[in-house]
């Protein structure tokens, strides 16, 4: 899941709703509306409207887009309808509340007190909106296959064949539909194609007993009309089937797996004396520097996905007192027994605090934060409890001292639930950080030791000047689901034993090698 893009639908609740109705109880409707920007909401879907009741479960789910990268603000209002009217405006307001959907989806159960409007309850505090779960919407099955063939008839003039295979799937019209081609291999007349894997919902619709044509036996029509002896022109066998369930991120985060978010800033000579206009670190009079939009970015996206909201935040490359050594992993707050901020803006408080107490100073070594979170994370592997992930953030201006150590540590830290995200900020060549992100290929240590899987994802903030603060944090967080899935894919997690599933039928017909 290189970006998370889910259907997602959400069950719905009420509890202790008011009463408007004279004599009678509230016919009550939900409806569901998405933050459109400029203090606009579009709505989404509603509920079906539920006769005399102060205690609702609806029936009809409501569905939204989900996007692990951005926060989606979502709003639940509650009317008591009272006429056939889809406009809501004549219907009375029985509350509502507003959320967003990462917070949904990563608790096992979200319910909040309803409000008439912000700070106003709805009634006494007693009307609550209860069990609002969320399901993936599709079928999560991938069948695996790998497949061979042997004494394939000769096509080529100066050579043997170039074989590859295709399967093809009736539609519901009686149409065969293609759903996936192999590899093409050279000169072979036995050829083994590679193992491939093609979504069950793609590969036969979810349904075992929709034919899928694929040949066994190889029949060249015009060969068999004119040969009496003829046999075939080769024969395919399918070496290995197997159905398996893909689980997705949303499938981990709603198990109840928790994303751990840790920051680390480059505080390096490089960036530039914080109280000039011209250094990275300087602090413009609106507020704001890169260090602090991309702490922001990130930062608010993840805090959902992870229930306590402390964050642990960290320096490099100062000299800090009171000994004015140079640290390369110094909490934010001074407090290196406990470095954990309240939330995001605890973040950008502890950054604003520590900044004109410190000095810049070097080298850039990556290696220690990586290290020192790659520590926590192969703890909580260790432990066997609920499952735990971690992201480490790191804002740098580009340059890197230690990039043997760096790659070693992001080679070992491959093996933990664990992704590093580097944003780059200032003009600077990144082609180290770029390096680090896998671009040439698979990173390795300098002994030659492959990663086992790509956790690394860079992105130069200067491609995001003149975007929307939003567009960062998807760039930035686009392949961390991938990441995360990888990982327990690996790992085998969860340990469930995946239900029984029928033969899948595979109707031998002419094929098209």
């Amino acid at each position: 899941m290189a970006a998370c893009v889910s259907r997602v639908e959400l069950s719905v609740s009420c509890r202790s709703l008011l009463a408007r109705d004279l004599g009678s109880r509230s016919d009550p409707l939900c409806v569901l509306l998405q933050d459109a920007g400029g203090g606009r909401w579009a709505e989404l879907d509603r509920t079906e409207k539920i006769k005399n009741c102060q205690d609702p479960e609806f029936c009809k789910k409501l569905i939204v887009d989900y996007y692990f990268e951005k926060v989606q603000k979502l709003k639940f209002g509650v009317y008591d309808i009272d006429n056939e009217s889809f406009d809501l405006n004549d219907d009375d307001y029985l509350g509502g509340i507003e959320c967003t959907l990462g917070q949904v989806v990563s608790s096992s159960v979200f319910t909040k007190p309803l409000e008439l409007k912000q700070g106003k309850p709805a009634g006494k505090g007693t009307i609550t909106v209860d069990k609002i779960s969320a399901e993936e919407i599709k079928d999560t099955r991938v069948v695996h296959l790998e497949i061979e063939a042997q004494n394939l008839d000769k096509k080529d003039l100066f050579g043997t064949s170039d074989p590859f295979l295709e399967f093809y799937r009736q539609s519901d019209a009686g149409t065969w539909q293609l759903v996936y081609r192999s590899e093409v291999i050279k000169n072979n007349l036995n050829p083994c194609w590679r193992k491939f894997s093609v979504p069950l919902q793609t590969f036969c619709g979810g349904d075992f007993n929709k034919p899928i044509k694929v040949e066994y036996e190889c029949i060249h029509p015009e060969k068999k009309q004119k040969k009496k002896n003829y046999k075939n022109s080769g024969i395919i066998r399918i070496k290995s089937c197997k159905i398996e369930t893909e689980y997705s991120f949303l499938d981990y985060v709603m198990g109840g797996c928790q994303i751990n978010f840790t920051v680390g800033v480059d505080f390096t000579a490089s960036n530039g004396d914080p109280k000039s206009p011209d250094s990275l670190h300087y602090i413009s009079p609106d507020g704001i520097n890169e260090y602090l939009i991309a702490i922001w970015s990130v930062g608010s996206v993840v805090q959902d996905y992870d229930t306590d909201k402390l964050f642990p935040a960290f320096g490099f490359g100062a000299q800090v007192p009171p000994s004015w050594q140079v640290s390369h992993e110094f909490a934010l707050n001074f407090n290196p027994s406990n470095p954990y901020c309240q939330g995001i803006q605890g973040i950008v408080d502890a950054y604003r605090q520590t900044l004109p107490q410190i000095r810049l100073y070097g080298p850039t070594n990556f290696s220690p934060i990586i290290n020192h979170v790659a520590r926590f994370a192969a703890h909580s592997l260790q432990q066997g409890a609920a499952a735990q992930y971690f992201i480490l953030l790191i804002i740098t201006d580009g340059e890197i001292t230690d990039l043997d150590q760096t790659r070693q540590a992001i080679v070992n830290a491959s093996k933990l639930p664990m992704s590093i995200i580097i944003v780059g900020v200032g003009e600077a060549d990144f082609q180290a950080m770029e390096f680090l992100d896998g671009d040439s290929g698979v990173l390795k240590s300098v002994t030659g030791e492959p990663a086992a899987r790509d956790i690394v994802q860079f992105v130069p903030f200067r491609q995001f000047k003149n975007a929307p603060q939003e567009a960062l944090s998807q760039m930035v967080l686009a392949e961390v689901p991938k990441q995360l899935v990888s990982f327990y894919k690996w790992q085998g997690w969860p340990p469930l034993k995946l239900p029984e599933v029928k033969a899948l039928q595979i109707q031998a017909s002419p094929g098209y090698l």
